[in-house]
């Protein structure tokens, strides 16, 4: 359906492709992974007619329709949800706009002289309509709203009210419910709690079309792609399988690629000894001169490119005393809507509690709640002894000062420590060479993020306070994060929408549900296996 045929690309300075070549098939569902920088959105906007290569073609078979959702939505304001979605599903959307303007004109006293031609368009248009399953779109896309968290209310207000993670989730709606031939999805995981994104998984396991997409969620991945796309280096390599059998592949590839690069490198030794030693005596001269040669011939083997993987030692963090937090008797509205009544809580030392509950059940609530960053309208909420709170939240990457360099906020932070051990902390967090200078203004949500991350873990907190803390990061800060907090020593209480993240993280399950709170003693796989759910009211 699609074929990138001797594609060459470059970006100013750098070379993103370089005669690679690849294809998507009818029905394949395709994940498209390579290192940040390397080339992804572009590709997509390559496919999407967009951008065009320097060289190469891009052939996209004729009458097949694309739907390309990218994070950068654009304005959205004056109509509501609903109206916003609906107004994507390509054809039928203008069909239903011109059947609203004969409605009109049939009700029209000044174009009664017209009324046959009238009424019969309607009819027409009405039959398209029907074909188009016009009169079950609306119920459609209500319905793909509802999977992607939206209440009543909200699908039915200006989606101009909505905040930028939420115009997403618009965005998102509108090509799930065009269901074009072909997907492109741009992390469409981003900015999903954890039930939409089992939804939305479902959804796209059910698609009939052509998938390719991108997320930094291996467990997204892994369920719903059958083959990847892997850009490395300015060239495309396809593997047939999921994210998991892509990763092992992959390292099987480096070992065999660096098995023969040692093995040609001893035998090049072996040849250049040989002349070295004999190239002076003439009784050798035509041997030596037929090595030589030989040697010139021989096809290179390059060693593979090791993929830079930074891992950071946190200091330890100072002992708290055994009661973390305790919340007694807590009650919390929002105008008129209860979130708790009555709430008793207590996380003590060394639990790493995740928070499950659907959405609206008071998440991000209960972490603020907790970081006092919102107070309780009834009830008590206490620290205890020696407890050093580190909050990662949204917020406090609006927070930054904009004018500053990402190494000045890392110095303004902490003064007294050396340049050396910023700038390996700038590392890890992805910040390498020439990036620690970058103003803060220009930063991506996900550079934000990781600098506010850096600055929490360089001098730890005893007791992490972390909402959504993976949203924007890829899957090395990621697997670095992972690591680096499977060994911290202290506290956590975090709500996540990465599967991955809570199976690795968790001892604990706090669910929030409209009847109360659950509470599992065993991390999120233990209660996956015991509620048979991955997240409340979804079974897996």
């Amino acid at each position: 359906m699609i074929r990138l045929d001797n594609i060459t690309k470059q970006n100013g300075q750098q070379i993103l492709f370089i005669e690679a070549s690849a294809a998507l098939q009818k029905g394949e569902k395709v994940g498209l992974v390579g290192p940040n920088g390397a080339g992804k959105t572009t590709l997509f906007r390559m496919i999407t007619g967009q951008e065009q290569p320097d060289e190469g073609l891009v052939l996209v078979d004729r009458g097949v329709s694309i739907g390309f959702f990218s994070q950068d939505v654009g304005e959205m304001s004056g109509r509501s949800a609903v109206s916003e979605v609906m107004d994507g599903a390509g054809d039928v959307s203008v069909v239903a706009a011109e059947l609203q303007e004969l409605e009109a004109a049939l009700a029209d006293p000044d174009r009664a002289g017209e009324m046959e031609q009238i009424l019969e368009r309607f009819g027409e248009v009405q039959g398209r309509f029907e074909e188009l399953g016009g009169y079950a779109l609306e119920s459609r896309a209500r319905e793909v709203l509802a999977g992607l968290g939206f209440s009543q209310e909200m699908m039915e207000g200006d989606v101009g009210a909505l905040s930028g993670g939420w115009k997403m989730r618009v965005a998102l709606a509108r090509i799930l419910l065009m269901r074009p031939d072909v997907m492109l999805l741009d992390e469409p995981s981003n900015h999903l709690d954890l039930e939409s994104l089992i939804w939305l998984e479902q959804f796209l396991a059910g698609y009939e079309g052509a998938l390719l997409m991108t997320s930094h969620d291996r467990e997204f991945m892994n369920r719903i792609i059958g083959k990847v796309i892997e850009i490395d280096g300015g060239t495309l390599t396809a593997y047939s399988g999921n994210y998991e059998f892509y990763e092992q592949q992959r390292a099987l590839n480096e070992q065999q690629q660096q098995a023969q690069f040692e093995r040609q490198q001893a035998m090049l030794a072996k040849e250049i000894r040989f002349i070295e030693r004999f190239k002076a005596r003439a009784s050798h001269a035509a041997q030596v001169q037929s090595r030589v040669k030989k040697l010139e011939k021989i096809d290179r083997v390059e060693p593979p490119k090791r993929r830079q993987t930074v891992t950071f030692d946190f200091p330890p963090a100072p002992r708290s005393g055994d009661d973390v937090a305790n919340l007694r008797n807590v009650h919390k509205r929002y105008g008129s809507r209860v979130i708790y009544e009555g709430l008793d809580f207590l996380i003590r030392r060394k639990e790493r509690c995740c928070v499950l509950g659907t959405n609206g059940a008071g998440k991000s609530t209960l972490l603020k709640l907790v970081a006092g960053a919102t107070e309780p309208d009834e009830g008590s909420v206490s620290l205890g002894g020696s407890v050093k709170m580190g909050y990662f939240a949204q917020h406090a990457m609006e927070l930054l000062d904009g004018e500053r360099t990402v190494f000045e906020t890392l110095e303004d932070a902490f003064p007294r420590a050396g340049q050396g051990s910023l700038r390996a902390l700038a590392g890890c967090f992805g910040f390498s060479g020439d990036d620690v200078e970058k103003r803060c203004r220009v930063l991506s949500g996900g550079e934000k993020a990781r600098l506010v991350m850096a600055m929490m873990l360089y001098d730890p907190p005893n007791f992490l306070v972390l909402d959504e803390p993976t949203n924007h990061l890829d899957m090395a800060t990621k697997e670095m994060l992972i690591t680096a907090l499977s060994q911290y020593e202290g506290t956590m209480l975090f709500v996540s929408h990465d599967r991955h993240f809570l199976a690795a993280l968790s001892n604990r399950v706090l669910e929030l549900t409209p009847e109360g709170i659950h509470q599992y003693g065993g991390g999120y796989t233990e209660y996956v296996a015991r509620t048979g759910q991955e997240a409340p009211g979804l079974h897996g």
